[in-house]
């Protein structure tokens, strides 16, 4: 078989995410980290953004989604399966992946590149990575660059000063709700992991590097913690769950977290982008969250309402998503 090729990171939770998913369908591939001495080979295969990850696969166009980087690897190789049995658990995993690739992705970009000593601490990690491993010993002036350059992203990821309260108590609050479901269970859903899995522990390994999340994590929520160092190389121990099993601890992740921010923030920029407009303002439980739209994310969503549309008549789903307030903002707009 041929391999993949793999440009990622090692500071990118969407080339985390794609390594680990890769390592768990059991694929032979090439990690290639990207730096200065394969920028080269790195732009010859990118489309339109310079940016990880990046999948040359054997039978596929080259891509740069890690969304759709998971759906066409499951789809050519489905076994092991990251999809749950039951239709409701497979649907809900797709939400929770969407809300850690446009949500979490913020609170931990905010964290990051927010405050010291973490952005600090992170542009030395680019700066070794893009040397291969050998940061110039002048290295003050080029960390300095890196932190200006990141720090003028926090407006365009949403991840501004104004959102950073919101943004903080939201991956916290996420953070011992789902501690508490893994106490339980291995994986969201069971003994096995599933694409929400993959997005989930990739943001929350990305904040366990840096000192303030990492401190945190490891305090307050260690079962996030065990978990995360479990999904670098995760293995399927088991089936999947139903949802009936999981229901008393997977609700709060949705009740308490998603249906009070991540999913009232996507209806909003959804309708904004829909309107052409390039900024838009929401009010979620901590607050108003201003920012500009981001139009990746409303196509997103976009497809996330059309494919829960198909599932209008599944019970449990239904029963589910009314309970924990979700269903009425990923209703068709």
């Amino acid at each position: 078989m041929t391999n993949y090729r793999l440009f990622g990171a090692d500071t990118s939770p969407y080339s985390l995410k794609v390594k680990a998913f890769l390592t768990y369908k059991e694929l032979p591939f090439e990690w290639v980290t990207r730096s200065r001495s394969n920028e080269a080979d790195f732009q010859a295969n990118a489309q339109t953004i310079a940016t990880v990850p990046l999948l040359v696969s054997p039978t596929r166009p080259v891509s740069q989604d890690s969304t759709a980087m998971l759906a066409a690897i499951e789809a050519d190789h489905p076994e092991p399966s990251s999809v749950p049995d039951e239709p409701a658990c497979a649907m809900l995993a797709l939400i929770l992946e969407d809300f850690a690739d446009e949500w979490l992705n913020k609170c931990m970009f905010q964290q990051r590149w927010g405050q010291s000593p973490d952005r600090e601490a992170a542009a030395l990690r680019v700066l070794a990575q893009l040397y291969d491993g050998k940061p110039p010993r002048a290295r003050k002036a080029p960390q300095k660059q890196i932190v200006e350059r990141m720090t003028a992203r926090l407006s365009l990821v949403g991840a501004e000063a104004d959102n950073t309260a919101t943004l903080d108590a939201s991956w916290r609050r996420f953070a011992l709700c789902l501690n508490d479901h893994l106490t339980n269970h291995l994986c969201l859903f069971g003994t096995r992991p599933s694409v929400a899995d993959f997005a989930l522990a990739a943001q929350f390994q990305q904040m366990l590097l840096d000192p303030t999340p990492g401190n945190w994590l490891r305090d307050r929520a260690p079962f996030v913690a065990a978990w995360c160092a479990f999904m670098e190389a995760p293995q399927a121990g088991g089936p999947f769950a139903d949802l009936g099993a999981l229901e008393e601890t997977l609700a709060p992740l949705f009740e308490s977290e998603l249906s009070v921010t991540y999913l009232p923030w996507a209806s909003a920029n959804a309708a904004s982008a829909s309107r052409n407009r390039k900024r838009f303002s929401v009010t979620l439980t901590d607050g108003a969250f201003e920012q500009g739209t981001q139009r990746y994310a409303a196509r997103s969503f976009k497809s996330l309402r059309a494919a829960v549309s198909t599932t209008a008549g599944d019970e449990s789903l239904n029963k589910f998503l009314e309970r924990t307030g979700a269903r009425k903002h990923l209703a068709k707009a």
